[in-house]
């Protein structure tokens, strides 16, 4: 296992930048993708997709965020990429279905964004999760329901 106490840097700084552009033509750099929720963890346990055990442990005043550099070398790096984030979209056909729905999902402690006449909620899990979660309501009203990805900042 390979233990990391801190960020060496960040894959956008132009020296950091060149080291890692060499290392990836050799195909010596692993790029471990954690989930957006990890993300603020100071303390991670996860795998990389070379097989490669990393046990994360930053001080306080560190963070993962996208790009971060954990490991480099002249052998090899490890680097963070941030999982792409999904959405659920839910547009209600009428105000009595909005009600409805934004009383679901305060109930269920869903992470939430407004967009117009929309109702975002945060996939931290499967789809059909959220779906089932929302059958009879789906069932009964006109509610049209389609997943985004990406970077939705409010």
């Amino acid at each position: 296992m390979l233990h990391i106490d801190h960020v060496i840097g960040d894959r956008s700084e132009p020296a950091m930048h060149k080291r890692l552009h060499h290392l990836e033509h050799h195909g010596t750099v692993d790029v471990v993708t954690i989930p957006l929720a990890d993300m603020a963890r100071h303390r991670l346990r996860i795998v990389t997709p070379a097989g490669e055990d990393l046990a994360i442990a930053l001080p306080r005043d560190e963070k993962l965020f996208d790009g971060a550099v954990l490991l480099i070398d002249d052998a090899r790096a490890i680097v963070v990429r941030a999982e792409v984030e999904r959405w659920l979209r839910l547009q209600p056909a009428t105000i009595a279905d909005a009600i409805e729905l934004g009383y679901h999902a305060g109930n269920l402690h869903w992470r939430v964004r407004f967009d117009g006449e929309c109702l975002l909620v945060a996939l931290e899990g499967p789809a059909d999760a959220y779906y089932a979660r929302l059958e009879g309501l789906l069932a009964d009203r006109t509610i049209e329901t389609t997943i985004v990805t990406g970077d939705l900042a409010a």
